[in-house]
């Protein structure tokens, strides 16, 4: 995984054969498909194991206001699953401020409408750059991703949608990534916040890509 300290990591590559869940949680997928369910419960495994490591004992992990996860008190996390992934990230909120990570495939999106769904003119002609310089890399899957880790670490700051158009990204071939907000950004430390920066990395056919927006040194005491 590409997060680091202060943050706590844990993934994996395989379903458990009998994952727990809490009954409150089962009751949230107790209609669910069987993929959706193992999916589901593996990933809170994974992130009840990261909680774990920071002292947290074994809690419900539920599904609050459009489906992002309600976390302990005094905790930050993010939570992402896709084929052949499942990872959690948390850390203490006394020294992030919100995460945001996404996994998906590393493959070019099937669908070509996608892409125009999620980006602007802008965005698909770097894209194109990036594709004639970097062929090996799936670029548009990359963009996808890191826009959903954008929603990831905008929605605990502000509660409110971000749409696909609402932020431009731009993908560096050095494993980092920048989005500019094209709408009003929270205030954070007392300024609005006008973007995040994040970084990208593809291992064994999945891409990941995380942003950690940290407290600022003041905040945090250091």
């Amino acid at each position: 995984m590409l997060a680091a300290a202060p943050v706590t990591v844990v993934e994996t590559r395989e379903d458990p054969a009998d994952p727990f869940l809490f009954p409150e949680e089962a009751n949230v997928v107790a209609r669910a498909v069987d993929k959706r369910r193992r999916e589901f419960a593996t990933v809170r495994q994974c992130a009840r194991t990261a909680l774990s490591e920071l002292g947290i004992p074994p809690v419900p992990i539920l599904p609050g206001p459009k489906g992002a996860p309600r976390w302990p008190d005094g905790i930050v996390g993010s939570m992402t699953h896709c084929v052949g992934y499942r990872a959690a990230v948390v850390a203490r909120s006394s020294a992030v401020r919100s995460i945001g990570i996404d996994a998906e495939p590393a493959a070019p999106l099937a669908d070509a409408d996608v892409l125009k769904l999620v980006s602007d003119e802008t965005e698909r002609a770097a894209l194109a750059g990036l594709g004639i310089r970097h062929p090996d890399v799936p670029w548009d899957r990359l963009l996808f991703s890191a826009k959903e880790s954008v929603y990831k670490t905008w929605f605990p700051l502000t509660g409110r949608w971000l749409g696909f158009e609402d932020a431009r990204l731009d993908l560096d071939p050095d494993g980092t990534f920048s989005a500019a907000l094209l709408v009003p950004g929270p205030r954070v430390a007392g300024r609005e916040l006008t973007g995040f920066r994040g970084t990208w990395q593809i291992r064994d056919g999945i891409a990941v890509t995380a942003i950690v927006l940290p407290l600022t040194p003041a905040e945090s005491g250091t």
